[in-house]
């Protein structure tokens, strides 16, 4: 799975500016790979160079392919994946700022329609490119991220519809979804009770498992699982970090109930995972 990519230090995310670029990266992704279902705390915008894939908000599937893309909200909850047979290739931007949700319902983006056709503009194709291209400016290279921003920002508003119709309304039983997903990404080193989260986002237990069941197929105990244990295979990466060190980190002060729960979910021990996936792992995909 070749990828490549960085993180921009000039400007921390939470910056109180109009526009802030955070990261972004360039990947050509093995066949079914996937990022979710979950949550993230800013904008990240994905173009596809080729291959496709599904992309799943709410209770919507869009299935995507080349010259497409789609745009991940805060605190919105997604899953996408890439094609069995003909994975995507895709180059993504992440950001934030005063403006950036103007910007993109200027460009007719939003939760409700995250999807968008390039219509034949090949500038899309290259703005990583580009990005990449200011990281090695020594002195200027904040700047020049900024004005890629922009650039990207203006070409989505120009290859907009002009004409398109805004989405349904506010869709509740996702937000409460949304929220108890927001919990367990903040809170999944801390003992978690079910019914406390529920009762923290003013649902009941059943009702809450009933959402997760419709929404995600699983319920909210099976998604904080595979959270944790997500977790877990990107603490994997630390060397200096020991088995027992990466259980207590993810909520289980027991290493061995930490290892069997990690085989039930991963296939194989920790140890063997780390053994033979720690050139693979990473912190953002």
């Amino acid at each position: 799975m070749a990828r490549r990519g960085f993180q921009n230090s000039s400007h921390p995310l939470g910056s109180q500016i109009d526009l802030n670029f955070y990261y972004c990266g360039k990947q050509d992704c093995d066949a079914g790979h996937s990022w979710g279902p979950g949550i993230r705390d800013h904008y990240k915008f994905h173009y596809i160079h080729g291959g496709e894939g599904i992309l799943k908000m709410g209770d919507k599937t869009y299935h995507l392919t080349e010259g497409q893309g789609f745009v991940i909200f805060p605190h919105s909850l997604v899953y996408y994946k890439a094609d069995q047979h003909n994975p995507w290739i895709y180059s993504w931007v992440a950001f934030q700022g005063l403006q950036a949700e103007s910007y993109l319902e200027r460009a007719h983006l939003s939760t409700s329609r995250p999807v968008f056709e390039s219509a034949g503009n090949t500038w899309f194709e290259t703005f990583f490119d580009q990005l990449e291209e200011a990281r090695r400016s020594a002195r200027g290279g904040d700047l020049k991220y900024q004005s890629i921003l922009y650039r990207l920002l203006g070409e989505l508003i120009d290859s907009s519809a002009a004409d398109t119709k805004p989405g349904p309304a506010f869709n509740y039983k996702e937000s409460y979804v949304r929220k108890a997903i927001e919990f367990f990404e903040m809170n999944y080193s801390q003992k978690i009770s079910i019914s406390e989260v529920a009762d923290l986002i003013r649902v009941d237990r059943k009702y809450l498992a009933t959402l997760f069941k419709r929404t995600l197929g699983l319920s909210p105990q099976v998604f904080l699982l595979r959270l944790r244990m997500n977790k877990a295979c990107e603490l994997m990466a630390n060397g200096e970090l020991t088995i027992a060190d990466i259980s207590r980190s993810i909520g289980y002060n027991d290493p061995l109930l930490f290892s069997k729960m990690f085989k039930r979910v991963v296939g194989i021990s920790p140890r063997q995972y780390r053994e033979t996936h720690l050139t693979k792992v990473s912190l953002v995909k």
